[in-house]
């Protein structure tokens, strides 16, 4: 039995709890034992292993709140899940990666593009200072403001609009974090990024290969780009 679920189950001795919240719990440490153990196989190359605090932030967010019911019994599988309106919740995995890759710090201000159900902002809640959230689909936007609301995330900023153009008057941003794939990387957002700042991007078309993208800007303003992985993503929508 590993330390997670041993101390889950003297919990359970030693206090009146929900069974149903036990075993969220019990799933949510497996799921981050097999997010551990694959980063740790996809980094084999010397690079080092995902930050613990990301990992922390990862088993601490409730990926059962920000599912629809019928999802709930697969909240904690390591695979996306449809959350409606053609929309999935990303790959917990991906979301590790993602989050891991723009370096969050705790005084960072993030951009997040697409917020689906809200589940990546609430990560990114628990590691940086604010999320400001940007999701295009009326529906979902109403949704996810509701829920990250009742769950008291109350560092994060969501509006209804197109994230293609980022949202100006609370940037630059130390880190952009887009969960949809465009055709291109867009140059509102890259105009947004702080010199130093990080962007995490997947750049393909719906039906091609996507690259996961990220792009550092220097100090004087230069973009350095560095594929990270093949992956599939639904498409950024919008005017553009």
């Amino acid at each position: 039995m590993n330390t997670r679920s041993s101390v889950l189950l003297m919990l359970l001795l030693t206090f009146t709890v929900n069974a149903d919240d036990v075993d969220y719990a019990i799933a949510r440490a497996a799921m981050v034992d097999e997010v551990h153990f694959y980063a740790t196989l996809a980094r084999d190359t010397g690079e080092e292993a995902l930050n613990e605090d990301v990992m922390q932030a990862l088993g601490t967010v409730e990926r059962h709140e920000f599912v629809p019911a019928r999802q709930k019994p697969f909240a904690y599988e390591n695979r996306p899940l449809p959350i409606g309106y053609g929309q999935t919740i990303s790959q917990p995995y991906i979301v590790a990666i993602m989050t891991d890759l723009i370096e969050p710090g705790r005084d960072d201000i993030v951009l997040e593009i697409g917020t689906g159900s809200g589940y990546q902002a609430a990560v990114l809640a628990k590691l940086v200072k604010h999320v400001y959230s940007i999701e295009i689909i009326e529906a979902l936007a109403d949704e996810a403001s509701a829920r990250l609301a009742r769950l008291r995330y109350d560092n994060v900023t969501t509006k209804l609009g197109d994230g293609y153009y980022g949202w100006e008057e609370h940037g630059p941003f130390d880190a952009i974090v887009v969960t949809a794939a465009a055709s291109h990387v867009p140059p509102p957002l890259v105009r947004q990024l702080r010199p130093g700042g990080r962007m995490i991007i997947p750049v393909g078309g719906q039906f091609m290969t996507q690259q996961l993208l990220l792009l550092e800007k220097t100090d004087d303003g230069t973009v350095i780009t560095r594929q990270i992985a093949a992956v599939s993503f639904v498409p950024l929508t919008g005017k553009h």
